[in-house]
């Protein structure tokens, strides 16, 4: 590592050099510059690890800089999407959308937590919930039978249903027909429209917006352009207050 850092570190020297003094520079110069940089290093090493810091906060600050953007760029398919479904006045101050997976187990956690939002802040914040099963072939049938549900208007009730399915043993088609059942839904009709072209393309697009804007995993969590990865309550609860404090 000193030696490559020590390389490049000479080449810049040498590159900065006026050219009528890089003429100059022969084979014997160029093997003191890099020396005199390698001897540095082994005295303070400590600088390789400051530069590999400082480069890592660099790039950190530059993806979060594109995955703002990406989320400006989208902001109507993720809050306006007339296929999704959401809990909270339609025109509240605060949209949260939540990008989740039914075998997501941080997801499970906040579940409850996310559909206390609106009335935790006096009906000033909407939640707008996006299918984003990528965790097992069961996480795509949750997702499509979740939307089904909502064609009977029961979708919140599916989906805190399905949340409470248990991840241990995994679960599936009987496991998400009873959960149906439970909340009141009518499984042979929902069975036929996580068929239906609406609902896989509601699904789809989901995954397609959440791949576009840079998303790999769930819960996230996006309030404005700012993007939460992870069961981050504090967090995102801070968010929602600044974007209503800020009105």
């Amino acid at each position: 590592m000193a030696r490559t850092f020590s390389l490049a570190v000479a080449a810049t020297a040498i590159a900065l050099t006026p050219a009528c003094a890089q003429e100059q520079v022969g084979a014997a110069d160029k093997d003191a510059i890099e020396k005199i940089v390698a001897d540095y290093i082994m005295e303070n090493p400590q600088i390789i690890e400051d530069a590999l810091i400082a480069l890592s906060e660099q790039r950190a600050a530059e993806e979060a800089q594109q995955a703002q953007a990406a989320i400006a760029d989208n902001q109507d398919a993720l809050i306006n999407n007339a296929a999704d479904y959401s809990i909270g006045p339609a025109d509240a101050a605060v949209t949260v959308v939540e990008f989740f997976d039914y075998r997501c187990g941080f997801c499970k956690r906040s579940a409850e937590w996310a559909t206390e939002i609106p009335e935790k802040y006096d009906n000033n914040v909407r939640v707008v919930f996006k299918e984003f099963p990528i965790l097992s072939a069961e996480s795509e049938k949750a997702a499509l039978a979740a939307l089904a549900a909502g064609k009977q208007g029961k979708y919140i009730e599916m989906h805190m249903a399905l949340m409470e399915l248990d991840n241990g043993s995994g679960f599936g088609a009987d496991q998400i027909d009873a959960a149906a059942e439970s909340v009141g839904v009518d499984v042979t009709t929902m069975r036929a429209d996580m068929k239906s072209i609406d609902v896989q393309k509601a699904v789809a697009d989901s995954k397609s917006l959440a791949r576009s804007i840079g998303i790999t995993g769930t819960p996230v969590f996006i309030i404005g352009t700012e993007q939460v990865s992870g069961a981050d309550i504090p967090r995102v609860e801070a968010l929602i207050e600044s974007a209503l404090a800020d009105g």
